[in-house]
């Protein structure tokens, strides 16, 4: 017991003050003589302040606590900091920091991912002239910007203040007072070279925005930048005058700022341009360059909005230190760009997230389609989904035959590639409904709504709303396609074997149809690759559609003269019509049924085992094998594929929706907090109404996001 009291008490013993086990390193930093290199400094801090782990923050951040709570007693390493420190915003050009460092390249996605690719195999010369490259030298490992970014504003804030200023106390051949500034107050002639480069960079980024302005792409897009004064143009008119002011007040404070509102208004106008072009090309498609170019653009008005916010507060301070918050934040955002400015993955996802968001857009409007609310609504859903029902017998019969012909591989292959496709293009022009096809569309518009509510509480009680529509409508087109395609199946079968005298399928191909959908066989992983199809011929609609738009494929239609003459001028005009709202559609069914067709040939010749499984197709095949039996079958011979068939199903519609819902929050840079309170609420609807997930109230209305009176039957 006196051992264990002893132990207790040895490890309560105070520690050693945190601040001694730094006098080592604040020695050897104020051993540098900052005329040799004034950069070693900061290295070494650096080095020292860094984490074994990257991820290792808090590490980070006692780190550079200690290191500020013992500076004080450390006048001579304080002083080679701060000499250090003020020499790169004395000595080193730092304009291309500020305009060019975090920015989109304004050269071609290719030219900048083989950029990337080359730098990173062998890195660019350091010029030590520029901040940029020194900034680099600095925080020299590509994680750094994890942990800069980690450690808190607060103690960075309190760093860099010890550094700049000497705080209330009294040192040798000094005397007590509120610190001296690294940076002189204005009223001492033409502003310092920070301040300088700050008003540099101002003019270089507003004359990047009245470039940006007036590419051609966003003039295609709003024409009005044509008819009426460009707020781009203006912008820069009023920078100019700002920075004039600006440096006439360094000079003489007492001279007022007056320009500075005129430009806040203009930079308001720049960014309500930029809204309006991207709402435009939402209606009237996009392209990757206008995509970048839209993306540059509120990158050049978000920096030269930061860099006049740190000189505002620092004419409103006429002090370094007010301002630090403010440059702290700043600061870690350049250590980001500088540590990713040759990471390829970056690069690529910035751009895959830009165009991926556009294409969803345009799923999200479609998938409003396919989701019900009303009972008109609902059931108009189960007509189509029957009547897709129907043609996927007839599809799958097409299949069964085709494979009894003895084609050559290649052949057989593209022969039920083009059986998929035509069907399913077939059934989007009747008017029928593949319910695998919803969920890929439905997750886009789920995905917007989520971006609209941002957690509110009366819209996500909306949402919830919302996702039960959408769960009830993905039932009736269950139920539809099921309910349709195993009679139908059934029906060819006895209408085949009626008019010919044989069994439509052999005993042997029976068989094999029930172990292809038995859930012990491969049947769940060849239905994930079936819902991977379909997550991607969703994508493959949204881009026709968006490709429809750009290019301006139903003007284009409706002026040729021939077509128009021999059609007339009516009919020409409903068919440019039906291309509008329908090729993105088509084209997406009809690459699905490619995607499907191919997979097992893309398993064949790269010896993997690919293959696919859907819902529909299987259970049509079940119908076929069961009416090869003449219903002879014992129960669970049937049983058992039939749940296999529900487990395709479920697999099928699970990923595609998955991906959906993943790649649309992803490009909406949507991190759903409320996730929890967005599920609890759907499972209380659930414990109260269990009905209204399968069927429609009565008096139950249609929401204004979901409306379509005639699109429950788009596919």
């Amino acid at each position: 017991m006196g051992f264990g009291w002893k132990f207790f008490r040895f490890w309560q013993k105070p520690a050693p003050a945190a601040e001694s086990r730094w006098e080592p390193l604040l020695a050897r930093i104020a051993a540098i003589d900052p005329a040799d290199d004034k950069i070693q400094p900061l290295i070494a801090l650096i080095d020292a302040v860094r984490a074994h782990h990257v991820h290792d923050a808090s590490s980070s951040a006692e780190a550079l606590a200690g290191i500020t709570r013992a500076l004080p007693d450390h006048p001579a390493a304080r002083a080679t900091l701060c000499t250090a420190l003020e020499s790169l915003f004395i000595e080193r050009k730092q304009v291309s920091l500020y305009v060019a460092s975090g920015m989109l390249p304004q050269r071609g996605f290719f030219s900048e991912m083989a950029r990337r690719i080359s730098h990173r195999l062998l890195p660019d010369v350091v010029d030590t002239a520029y901040l940029k490259d020194l900034l680099a030298v600095i925080f020299h490992c590509r994680d750094d910007e994890i942990w800069v970014d980690a450690v808190d504003d607060a103690i960075w804030v309190d760093f860099f203040r010890a550094v700049l200023t000497e705080g209330d106390r009294k040192t040798e051949g000094e005397g007590e007072g509120e610190g001296k500034n690294a940076i002189e107050p204005p009223g001492n002639g033409a502003p310092p070279m920070a301040i300088s480069e700050l008003l540099e960079a101002l003019r270089m980024l507003s004359y990047h925005i009245s470039a940006i302005g007036l590419d051609p792409e966003l003039v295609r897009v709003d024409p009005q930048l044509e008819e009426v004064e460009s707020p781009f143009l203006a912008q820069n008119v009023e920078v100019v005058e700002y920075l004039d002011a600006y440096r006439a007040w360094w000079s003489d404070p007492s001279t007022p700022l007056e320009s500075e509102a005129h430009l806040g208004v203009m930079l308001d106008q720049c960014k309500d341009v930029l809204h309006r072009v991207r709402s435009r090309a939402t209606r009237r498609g996009t392209s990757l360059t206008l995509t970048l170019t839209l993306e540059r653009l509120h990158q050049h008005l978000q920096r030269i909005n930061k860099l006049l916010g740190l000189l505002r507060e620092l004419h409103q301070s006429r002090a370094v230190p007010p301002l630090l918050p403010q440059a702290v934040a700043f600061f870690k955002r350049l250590v980001r760009a500088e540590c990713r400015k040759n990471q390829v993955t970056d690069y690529w996802h910035t751009n895959v997230r830009l165009l991926s968001k556009r294409m969803t857009e345009s799923a999200a409007n479609t998938g409003e389609k396919y989701i019900t609310a009303t009972r008109r609504e609902y059931f108009g859903m189960l007509g189509s989904a029957a009547l897709g029902g129907v043609v996927i017998a007839i599809m799958a019969a097409f299949k069964i035959a085709l494979s009894r012909q003895g084609m050559a591989p290649l052949t057989e292959a593209l022969c039920f590639c083009l059986n998929y496709g035509i069907g399913f293009a077939l059934i989007h022009t009747l008017g029928g409904t593949v319910a695998t096809k919803q969920p890929a569309m439905t997750a886009n518009a789920i995905a917007a709504s989520i971006e609209e509510t941002r957690g509110k509480a009366r819209d996500l009680e909306n949402l919830a709303d919302t996702v039960v529509h959408t769960l009830r409508s993905q039932f009736a087109a269950v139920v539809g396609n099921l309910g349709l395609s195993i009679p139908m199946a059934i029906l060819l079968s006895f209408a085949f074997a009626h008019i010919t005298g044989y069994s439509f399928v052999d005993f042997e191909k029976a068989d094999h149809l029930l172990a292809d959908a038995h859930p012990l066989s491969g049947a769940p992983f060849y239905a994930a690759i079936a819902g991977v199809c379909l997550f991607l011929s969703g994508l493959i609609a949204a881009w026709y559609d968006n490709l429809t738009a750009y290019n301006r494929i139903p003007e284009r239609l409706a002026q040729l003269r021939g077509p128009r003459r021999l059609f007339g001028e009516a009919r020409m005009q409903r068919f440019t019509a039906y291309v509008e709202h329908n090729l993105g559609a088509l084209a997406g069914n009809f690459f699905f049924g490619f995607l499907l067709g191919g997979a097992t040939v893309i398993g064949v010749l790269f010896g993997l085992p690919l293959d696919i499984r859907h819902i529909a197709f299987s259970a049509a095949y079940v119908g076929y094998a069961a009416a090869a039996y003449d219903f002879t079958l014992p129960f669970t011979a049937i049983a058992i594929p039939a749940i296999g068939v529900l487990l395709i199903g479920f697999i099928n519609l699970l990923v595609s929706f998955t991906l959906a819902l993943y790649v649309a929050m992803r490009s909406r840079g949507i991190n759903f907090e409320q996730g929890r309170t967005l599920i609890h609420l759907v499972l209380r609807r659930l414990a109260l109404r269990p009905l209204n997930f399968v069927f429609p109230p009565r008096a139950e209305a249609a929401p204004a996001a979901t409306e379509s009176p005639s699109g429950t039957r788009n596919n």
